[in-house]
């Protein structure tokens, strides 16, 4: 029998949230690692990560971090990125990058495995991961749009803090803490408090009036769909939840399409979960999508207001579906 091939992977960002999902994720679905290298700042350096019961030690990214490094799976922000995917590429790596540095540039493919696989082909050593709010949204509309064109898709998104880091996420804990302890609830993640609220404020506002990650979803859910003629409309929304991204989207299509003739589609679709019996209360939650792979969708119903319009409800984990799994998911297919 022949073996099956390994691969020396190394993670970028390895203590972070998505980092550490990702080497979980590497494990949990078997990924033919043959050698595992965990990098991060030198801040991190002495702790240790488990990997198929083995403790790794966490070394400081450098130079000469990937000799030898076959896969390098990329979630340590732009900057970071923009400086050692390069690096990575010509030690002979090929880089998945979670970040934004390179998702709009033109010769760096953008891929969710259900959406675009082919794009992987054409990778010149960098292939980028895309916001996890986007991910969740065409892994939904794409099978839709195959059936009949989108011609424009408007969305409300409520997202978690874990999207923001684990800081965030100790932040809104804390909040939470000092709010049931009559303290006063303190701030400095985001510019307000976050428990018991909403931030109509991801990323920083553009002189256009919408913030970077309003644009992201419009610009890649183009470049991911193959299509620049779909027109896309965004608010995002941070949200008091610890884990998963939800998101209210309206649909127009160029032709019919019933709520019932969708469901079809979407009950075949790879990577989507439908869960919609309003009457019975199914519909997706952010506490029931959280630790979960899919991008569960529900809520179906038709738009009155357009000839051919619908109305639903997508939710997914920004950590797992939204950046580790889709990062593990592309080195799967190279």
């Amino acid at each position: 029998m022949k073996k099956k091939k390994e691969f020396n992977v190394a993670v970028v960002g390895a203590t972070g949230a998505v980092g550490n999902e990702m080497v979980k994720t590497l494990e949990a679905r078997d990924f033919p690692v043959k050698s595992l290298r965990l990098l991060a700042s030198a801040k991190s350096v002495g702790k240790t990560m488990q990997f198929r019961k083995h403790d790794y030690d966490v070394e400081e990214l450098d130079e000469g971090s990937f000799e030898g490094i076959d896969i390098a799976l990329f979630s340590a922000g732009g900057s970071v990125s923009k400086e050692f995917a390069p690096v990575a590429v010509r030690a002979g790596a090929t880089v998945i990058d979670n970040s934004s540095a390179w998702r709009m540039d033109d010769s760096v493919p953008l891929v969710v495995p259900e959406v675009n696989a082919d794009s992987i082909a054409w990778h010149k050593g960098i292939i980028a991961n895309p916001n996890c709010s986007t991910i969740q949204m065409v892994v939904v509309l794409n099978p839709l749009h195959k059936k009949v064109k989108i011609k424009r898709i408007v969305v409300s998104t409520y997202q978690s803090v874990s999207g923001t880091g684990q800081k965030a996420v100790d932040e809104l804990s804390q909040q939470v803490r000092d709010i049931f302890s009559m303290k006063p609830a303190t701030h400095k993640v985001y510019p307000h408090q976050i428990a018991f609220n909403c931030l109509p404020h991801i990323d920083v506002f553009t002189e256009s009036g919408y913030t970077k990650e309003e644009i992201k979803m419009v610009n890649e859910t183009k470049k991911i769909m193959g299509d620049n003629s779909i027109e896309v409309s965004a608010t995002c929304v941070r949200v008091p939840v610890f884990y998963s991204h939800s998101e209210s989207v309206n649909v127009e299509f160029t032709g019919p399409m019933s709520p019932e003739y969708a469901r079809d589609i979407l009950a075949i679709a790879p990577g989507v979960g439908v869960l919609d019996i309003p009457a019975d209360n199914v519909y997706p939650l952010a506490i029931q999508a959280a630790g979960e792979d899919e991008s569960f969708v529900g809520r179906i119903r038709k738009d009155p207001t357009v000839p051919h319009g619908l109305n639903m409800w997508i939710v997914s984990d920004n950590i797992r579906k939204g950046a580790a799994l889709n990062a593990v998911q592309i080195a799967e297919l190279l």
